[in-house]
């Protein structure tokens, strides 16, 4: 069994966040010890973890409840919750496709500044207004 300070170390939580999802019902079956501390088992933490990854997906606290409403319902539910984390990784997929064109965007601005600086190319700007 683990306190919730071990939790928070073993999953570089914070307290505040463990706690809250504690609150939130987000962990199910909460066990309490002789002080009615909460105390985790391992499945607790590794449902922990599972909360973690799905917040870093972008899930919404209402979503992560859903999730975890038709994970409570068991295998019946499994294609609901593969639709679910399809469109979140569709969502993911697109914000990394938009990540590499800004990536890409300052590679090419970096490239022209250097050229411009090494004096391959003259300094040309949309935003200075010269008279041609």
């Amino acid at each position: 069994m683990y306190t919730m300070m071990q939790v928070c170390r073993e999953l570089n939580m914070t307290y505040q966040t463990l706690k809250f999802y504690c609150n939130e019902g987000l962990i199910p079956n909460v066990k309490r010890d002789g002080n009615k501390r909460r105390v985790f088992d391992e499945k607790d933490v590794k449902w922990i973890k599972d909360l973690t990854c799905l917040k870093k997906c972008g899930l919404s606290i209402q979503e992560m409840k859903e999730y975890l409403d038709l994970c409570l319902a068991g295998e019946s539910t499994i294609i609901p919750r593969k639709e679910m984390l399809a469109k979140k990784q569709e969502a993911l997929r697109t914000a990394i496709r938009e990540l590499e064109d800004s990536i890409a965007y300052i590679d090419w601005k970096q490239n022209f500044y250097d050229e411009v600086l090494a004096g391959k190319r003259p300094y040309v700007s949309n935003l200075i207004r010269t008279d041609e």
